[in-house]
């Protein structure tokens, strides 16, 4: 009788830990997917205001900054990337909330399109970032636990680190 109920406790503890190590490689799964659409998000963005750049529509002075806020994200290394994605989201900013952009853009052809682009991008980084710092927050927490550290169930998965960016939309293309 003790040999059985010894029997069951230790199935019953492998099919635990085997859960939580499933369930930990599918926030890994849930984080590297979130990852990918904040990096798609960030680079439409980017290709959108390298359109919007050299579209002749803005003053050469703000393709200038755009072109040249867009290019150094897109070449940004890993240290330097949420600084750069931060500066571009500036560079927007500045741009976009001028006097009279949006109404001036909109008037030439072609500028609506790209208007409505350049909104959707921007709040597609919004949301793509709060889903990955989300899942991030999550994964972090139950590789913590002390049943992941202790059994390392996480294996050799580096511990998930924020993207922290200023993501800031123009006040024109709030979407909140």
């Amino acid at each position: 009788m003790i040999v059985l109920i010894a029997g069951l406790v230790v199935v019953l503890t492998a099919v635990y830990i085997s859960w939580r190590a499933g369930r930990l490689d599918r926030m890994h799964i849930r984080l590297e997917l979130a990852h990918e659409a904040l990096e798609a998000a960030l680079m439409r963005r980017r290709a959108v205001v390298l359109e919007l750049a050299g579209s002749r529509l803005l003053d050469p002075a703000t393709s200038l900054v755009l072109a040249a806020a867009a290019h150094e994200a897109r070449m940004a290394g890993p240290e330097e990337r949420e600084h750069a994605e931060s500066d571009l989201s500036g560079a927007l900013r500045a741009a976009v909330d001028q006097e009279r952009f949006t109404e001036k853009l909109s008037e030439s052809p072609g500028g609506q399109v790209l208007l409505e682009e350049l909104g959707a991008a921007v709040a597609k980084v919004v949301y793509s970032r709060r889903f990955y710092n989300s899942a991030v927050g999550v994964t972090r927490t139950a590789q913590r636990r002390w049943l992941a550290r202790v059994l390392r169930l996480a294996g050799h998965t580096e511990y998930p680190q924020f993207f922290e960016i200023d993501d800031n939309p123009p006040a024109t293309m709030a979407t909140e």
